[in-house]
């Protein structure tokens, strides 16, 4: 299970101020601060048969290696974001999701796909800075991401900080959360970065069918 906090991040200088804060820095595990830049690539078919099933399909360059990732029954309260997920490395980022076939997710992968092919239908491309954060009762990754995410319809920046759970309780990770807010007057971000290029999909593709309409 995927458990975290996100927040919108509104300039550059609060980015910078919660990247050096000392509420985080103090509780920070050493040599766990690190940069790196995430490409990812989300797959579906050409009737949008995963998203249509709230299914996620993920191929993920970061740094060096290439990851996918299958999530599904995600839910959100607020900032808050939970939902199942599984990773397996993988070679490259030619879309294959028998590397699921031993999960039970996985089996639901299959047969919502069927005979059907998948193709990339967004993207995200980003940098991310992060360092893990141990409390002694539960370790956690705070993350500040920068980037955009890329539709055939538009795109959208990406400017947030993530606040995930490794390890402990959900209530010690809503307090840290809390902190962060108050703090720099954070607004929430109820939306993940796919289900922002989802929208972005639905909306131009809205567009283009009133436009067709209109002739």
């Amino acid at each position: 299970m995927e458990i975290e906090l996100k927040y919108k991040i509104p300039t550059d200088a609060v980015a910078a101020d919660i990247w050096k804060d000392k509420i985080f820095s103090d509780m920070e595990e050493e040599d766990s601060r690190e940069e790196v830049c995430l490409d990812a690539k989300y797959f579906d078919t050409c009737h949008c048969d995963l998203s249509k099933k709230q299914i996620a399909y993920r191929i993920r360059k970061e740094g060096e290696r290439w990851v996918a990732a299958l999530k599904c029954n995600g839910t959100n309260e607020g900032a808050l974001h939970k939902r199942i997920e599984i990773s397996v490395p993988v070679v490259d980022g030619t879309p294959d999701p028998s590397v699921f076939s031993e999960s039970e997710m996985g089996d639901e992968l299959m047969e919502v796909l069927g005979d059907e092919n998948v193709e990339c239908v967004l993207e995200t491309r980003f940098h991310r800075k992060r360092f893990r954060i141990d409390t002694g009762t539960g370790i956690f990754e705070l993350s500040v991401d920068k980037g955009t995410i890329l539709t055939n319809y538009g795109e959208e920046p990406i400017f947030e900080v993530e606040l995930e759970l490794f390890s402990g309780e959900t209530e010690e990770l809503m307090e840290l959360g809390e902190q962060l807010q108050e703090k720099y007057g954070l607004e929430v971000q109820e939306l993940s970065k796919y289900a922002r290029g989802i929208e972005l999909i639905k909306k131009g593709k809205r567009e283009a069918k009133e436009a067709a309409a209109a002739k």
